[in-house]
């Protein structure tokens, strides 16, 4: 059975994650039954093995600036897909994973779903 994370949406960074066609009935983060986690943010789309994920952790508290939108990290090839500043999940990955964004790829993705304990504890499971 497939599982679906929603986003949790600050109406405030609208603009920071609207221009992207995000949708909060559609976007947000799958883990299906043949083993793939797919997240969506309206035009920019991540897709990757179950396999390749390598762990999992909540963070919180970014600076609003930072946290809204689809972009890349300046400090690292991380991605993130931002609808608040409260909290979020990091996805590690074990081999890079491409995107619309980085030509390089990611080695990590910050996602801001409402279930943060239950994407966690989905990822991180033996």
């Amino acid at each position: 059975m497939t599982t679906w994370y929603r986003y949790s949406f600050d109406k405030r960074l609208v603009v920071f994650w609207g221009v992207y066609g995000v949708r909060p009935a559609k976007d947000g983060v799958s883990l299906t039954d043949d083993g793939l986690l797919r997240a969506t943010f309206g035009l920019v789309k991540l897709e990757t093995t179950l396999e390749n994920v390598d762990g999992a952790h909540i963070t919180r508290n970014y600076r609003w600036w930072t946290a809204a939108g689809a972009r890349g990290s300046l400090k690292d090839d991380g991605l993130t897909f931002g609808t608040n500043a409260n909290a979020g999940v990091c996805i590690h990955f074990r081999e890079k994973v491409p995107s619309p964004l980085g030509r390089k790829g990611h080695s990590a993705l910050t996602v801001t779903v409402q279930d943060l304990e239950g994407l966690t504890e989905a990822l991180t499971r033996p």
